[in-house]
């Protein structure tokens, strides 16, 4: 059998994927990016090949912010293409071709498809922490609740506060605010939620919304975030089979065509 790797290297995550020659998804793994990104990359990598039972990888194809600099891997790709591909795969049999939303850690970015999952246009935004995952952790904690509890408790809302600050300084001074003016930590989260769809939403180009919408990023695992687009939508928004790691699976995917 052969396998094929992909590696994402995030700012604060590195997550890697191992594929078999099929396309189909053997193994998943993520670990801390820490200070000597190689090493953690080549740790990774071995988990996930013992936890498989295979000795080598035929190919590995790195993307992500470090993908200039992981030693391990054969060649690299950019983000955008990376995570076109990984939809082939980690789409739902539903999803129409047409849009990926992904939310990391460190920045947001959309992606138009056309019809063959072939990007057409895409927008990122990795000049503010507002509307990405960074954001999300800062009022999590400020709310004294965990990020994994962020999206259940927001859907329990039943007024959710208006938060109109677009930098998340100032948002975060606004929360503040409302803690102490003594608003629910569940209405806060969720206007939370709001503001950062609102401000994604903003990112869409006009002439680029047929098809469907795909969540993938770490922040596609919060369903009150997912409520939210589609609440300003007024659409259905899918969220894809492994979405913290649709880029390493799409450069395993390109690793198996390059191998």
């Amino acid at each position: 059998m052969k396998v094929y790797a992909g590696l994402d290297g995030g700012s604060t995550y590195l997550k890697a994927a191992l594929i078999d020659e099929y396309g189909r998804v053997l193994r998943t793994g993520v670990t801390s990016t820490g200070i000597d990104n190689n090493a953690s990359a080549k740790r990774l990598l071995a988990g996930l090949m013992e936890a498989c039972g295979v000795s080598r990888v035929d190919y590995t194809m790195a993307t992500g912010y470090s993908r200039k600099i992981l030693e391990v891997a054969d060649d690299d790709v950019s983000e955008i293409t990376a995570h076109a591909y990984g939809v082939r795969v980690t789409a739902p049999k539903e999803y129409r071709s047409g849009m990926i939303v992904d939310i990391g850690g460190q920045d947001s970015k959309i992606i138009y498809l056309d019809a063959n999952y072939t990007v057409k246009n895409f927008t990122m935004n990795d000049k503010c922490a507002a509307g990405t995952g960074k954001f999300m952790e800062v009022i999590a904690q400020i709310l004294e609740t965990t990020i994994d509890q962020v999206g259940p408790l927001s859907l329990e809302s039943t007024a959710p506060c208006d938060i109109n600050s677009t930098c998340v300084v100032f948002a975060q001074s606004e929360v503040i605010s409302l803690v102490a003016r003594k608003f629910d930590r569940r209405d806060i989260l969720s206007g939370m939620h709001l503001s950062m769809a609102k401000r994604i939403i903003k990112m869409m180009k006009k002439s680029e919304k047929d098809g469907d919408v795909l969540m993938t990023g770490g922040g596609a695992l919060n369903i009150g975030l997912r409520k939210a687009f589609e609440d300003e939508l007024m659409r259905d928004v899918f969220v894809a089979n492994y979405p913290q790691f649709n880029g390493a699976i799409g450069a395993a995917l390109l690793a198996s065509e390059r191998g």
